[in-house]
Parts: C-alpha cells; structure tokens; sequence
C-alpha cells in the first residue's frame, strides 16, 4: 500500500479542520473527539482524526482494489461541485444533490427513473424521433432531463448498491446513512462537533463546512480509491504504463474494468504460452532419452 495516500497533523490544521461548531450546538456523543473550546468553538482533536483516516483511507483502498464500488454522498452546497469532480476523477459514484428517498433500498423505482432518463436521452439525440414532437414536448423532455441529471448523474451506472458509502455531512445526509445501516453497508463520514458518531463504522472527527476542509477530504478518498485501482490493475498483471494511463486518462469504473479484465486475460494467455512451452521442452528430452 506505497501508493495510499498520507495526511499529516499540519496540513489537517491548514484546512481548518479542527473547527467544530459553537459549544452550545454540539453533540455529547462527540466528546472523545474533542480537545477543547476556544472563543466559544469546540476544537476537535487532530491527534485522533489523524490516524482515523488513514483507517478510512485503507478501507476505500481496499473496497476498491478488491472491484468494490464506492459512492460518495455530499449535497450540501459547499460540497457539490467537489464531490462530482474527485467521484469523475477516480472512477466512483457519487449523489451531490438531494437524496432521493429509496436511492439504495428501492433500488428499483430508482431504476426505472434511471431507465427514464435514458429514453429521454435517446429521444432528444435521435433526430428522427425529435422529429415527432413539438417544440414545447421537446423543451419537456429537456426540463425532465436536467432534473432526473440533477439527481441520477452520479449513478446511473452503479447497477445496484455500493460496497461501500462515503459521507461529507451525516446531520445533512441522516437518510443515506439510514439506508445504508439497513443494508449493512459500511460507513465513512466525516463526523462534526454536532454529529452522532454512533453506527459509523470509519468517523473522521472534522470540520464538515468549510470548503478548504472538503477539499482536502474529497483529494483524499478520491487518491485512495485511486490507488485502489493501481493495485487491482498491478495484482492482474498490468504493466505500470497501463496503470499510469488509467489514473490519468479513463474516468468511468466501465474503463477501468475493461482494462483490468484485459490485463487478466493477457496475463492468463502469457501462463497458458510458458506452460505450454515447458510441456514442449519436456516431451524433447523424454524424446532424446528414448532415442539414447
């Protein structure tokens, strides 16, 4: 795990995250988490947070090495923009605007708007099929467009639940994580001064607010998940020129797993070429004893 992607105590201190929020707005539950109050502001223990999330780091590493998906949850305004950018850049899922009740426990309903959004899409591109509405049915199907986007971009090709949820704000996301405790899949959340770190199974005691913060979150999960897929690509036999080129070129998990399964194959016909060469070499001297 070389590639794992480390944080030090200065550069959590940079970003700010140590603010929680006023003392009178926190959570009892996060008192462990807590190294103090200053001008009225819980300050929350960087010493803790430090190795909490190397530990989550580890843990999307190793969702993601092992083929798992992860999806990434944060719609709160100061994360939107961010989650969508490092999901794209690694390859993940991400939700970024409301969460859609039944997103993973009616993960049908879910696919039908998802199959919805596709015959749209088909309709508006298709020119002979544009051809059949009208301009205001046209205009229609684009509003209905943006909207279904809006929530459904960031899985529409999750093709079911993920393996793993990560979480910028668990106050702001209290439904996704409900989901997610029902069908048992694990957490990473960032847990503020005024979140409930209990049924988190990876908290990361930090500032849920500011956007320095979030960045500095998002580039990390996002370089985990990353060298989750370097590892994957490397077990499978891929030489470190294709793994560069995937880290830096292919931004669907769909090209990951073709280059992935690629590799296995080359890497499979490569063992099936040496033993059958081994075979040859073998049959050569039992001919030469024979003839002897």
């Amino acid at each position: 795990m070389s590639n794992l992607p480390t944080v030090t105590i200065a550069e959590l201190l940079d970003a700010g995250v140590h603010f929680g929020h006023n003392s009178s707005r926190w959570n009892p539950k996060m008192a462990p988490y807590i190294y103090g109050v200053r001008d009225n502001i819980h300050i929350i223990d960087l010493q803790q947070t430090e190795p909490l999330m190397k530990i989550a780091l580890k843990k999307i590493y190793e969702t993601v090495r092992n083929n798992g998906k992860v999806l990434f949850v944060g719609s709160k305004v100061q994360a939107t923009d961010l989650i969508s950018q490092y999901a794209e850049k690694c390859g993940q899922f991400y939700v970024n605007n409301r969460w859609l009740g039944g997103t993973l426990t009616n993960w049908n309903t879910i696919s039908k708007s998802i199959k919805t959004l596709e015959n749209i899409e088909k309709t508006i591109e298709d020119s002979e099929s544009a051809d059949k509405y009208t301009k205001k049915e046209l205009s229609d199907f684009n509003r209905k467009r943006e909207k279904l986007l809006k929530s459904l971009a960031g899985i529409r090709k999750i093709g079911g639940k993920p393996d793993l949820l990560v979480v910028i704000d668990t106050n702001k996301e209290h439904l996704a994580i409900k989901e997610a405790q029902k069908l048992g899949i694990p957490l990473v959340a960032v847990v503020d001064s005024n979140s409930d770190p209990d049924g988190i199974d990876y908290p990361i005691p930090g500032n849920d607010d500011a956007i320095r913060s979030i960045r500095l979150y998002c580039s990390l999960f996002s370089a985990a998940a990353l060298a989750g897929i370097q590892a994957s690509l490397t077990e499978a036999g891929a030489d470190a020129g294709v793994t560069t080129e995937v880290t830096k070129e292919d931004k669907t998990l769909d090209n990951v797993k073709k280059i992935t399964k690629s590799a296995k194959v080359s890497k499979a016909t490569s063992d099936k070429t040496t033993s059958s060469r081994l075979s040859k070499k073998a049959e050569s001297k039992t001919e030469n004893l024979e003839t002897h």
